[in-house]
């Protein structure tokens, strides 16, 4: 006779939830290791935001490292967990990891010249190959690896590695501002929970754990970070049936479309909501300048008014809408 089952929490969500705590433990720590040693010295990954203000962007690495974390440790917060589970929680981890190695690659030896498929792609036509070409096709062969690893049939892999590189894509398009990006994986972590899958669990997790250090403007995710979540969300997805991946692959493909001519910043400047969500958290932003109250040595570019290199982004910061 089995035993009657206890009042309590139900052990899928507490699972969940000891995934997203590991997850969240695992990218604090990182974050603080990697501050105390980041790898090739504090310059490397310093940039300034729009305050002029200095930030890391040691918060993708770090993120991205809890969130793997979380991933491989998953089965064993869930009761039989079979090879099917464990396979599931390495293709998370394969997405997250390929994502946040191109991303980084893409974060430190970028230029920032050429921005979105359009740019990348036309300078592969001139015979250019740029990082963010490279990240392009790095992240292709990462979904693929994913979608490998998780299984199936050959046309659930070439759906799923389209879902994998396109979500580590599109992610990547929202990290403009503070705590942007990691309320949009909030955001897609609560859709896809409802399927039954834990998987977004980890990157959940990290990006939560993390997001005081974005919205206050000390840190930002960067390609390797946005990247990471994107594809491990993606790879998340690949539980869902198949009829509801095409239409998140078909979701995706139209919003990367889309930011190609539509600045989704000003969408959700002019939409109430949004706007509402976007600003939660943030740092009032400075009051404007006038021209008049500033002396004409001290204007961007001087009297012709043309914005310097810093003033344009080129010191790193957050990247232009179409940026990869």
């Amino acid at each position: 006779m089995s035993e009657p089952r206890r009042p309590g929490i139900p052990r899928g969500l507490a699972g969940y939830a000891v995934t997203g705590a590991t997850a969240a433990g695992a990218a604090r720590l990182a974050y603080a290791v990697l501050n105390r040693r980041p790898p090739g010295g504090i310059k490397t990954w310093s940039r300034s935001n729009h305050r002029g203000e200095p930030l890391t962007l040691l918060e993708g690495p770090a993120v991205a490292a809890g969130a793997i974390a979380g991933a491989l440790c998953q089965p064993l917060y869930r009761p039989l967990a079979g090879p099917a589970s464990w396979r599931a929680s390495a293709a998370i981890a394969v997405g997250g990891a390929g994502a946040a190695v191109f991303g980084a690659y893409d974060d430190l030896a970028g230029s920032g010249d050429r921005r979105g498929f359009r740019g990348h792609l036309g300078a592969l036509r001139h015979g250019e190959v740029t990082t963010g070409a490279v990240k392009i096709g790095g992240i292709g062969l990462t979904g693929l690896a994913s979608a490998v690893t998780a299984g199936g049939p050959p046309a659930d892999v070439a759906l799923n590695a389209a879902l994998v590189a396109g979500a580590a894509n599109l992610l990547n398009l929202f990290d403009l501002r503070p705590g942007r990006a990691i309320k949009v994986a909030i955001v897609c972590a609560a859709l896809l929970s409802p399927g039954g899958s834990a998987g977004p669990a980890a990157p959940l997790g990290a990006g939560v754990g993390l997001l005081g250090e974005d919205l206050g403007e000390r840190a930002m995710l960067g390609d390797a970070g946005a990247n990471a979540l994107g594809a491990m969300l993606g790879a998340s997805a690949t539980s869902l049936p198949r009829p509801a991946r095409i239409a998140a692959l078909a979701g995706i493909a139209g919003l990367t479309a889309a930011s190609e001519k539509v600045s989704f910043t000003r969408v959700i400047a002019r939409t109430p909501v949004l706007n509402w969500l976007d600003m939660l958290g943030r740092r009032p932003s400075p009051p404007p300048i006038s021209a008049a109250s500033v002396p004409a040595q001290r204007r961007p570019g001087g009297p012709g008014g043309m914005a310097s290199p810093q003033e344009r982004g080129a010191s790193g910061g957050r990247p232009p809408e179409s940026a990869p």
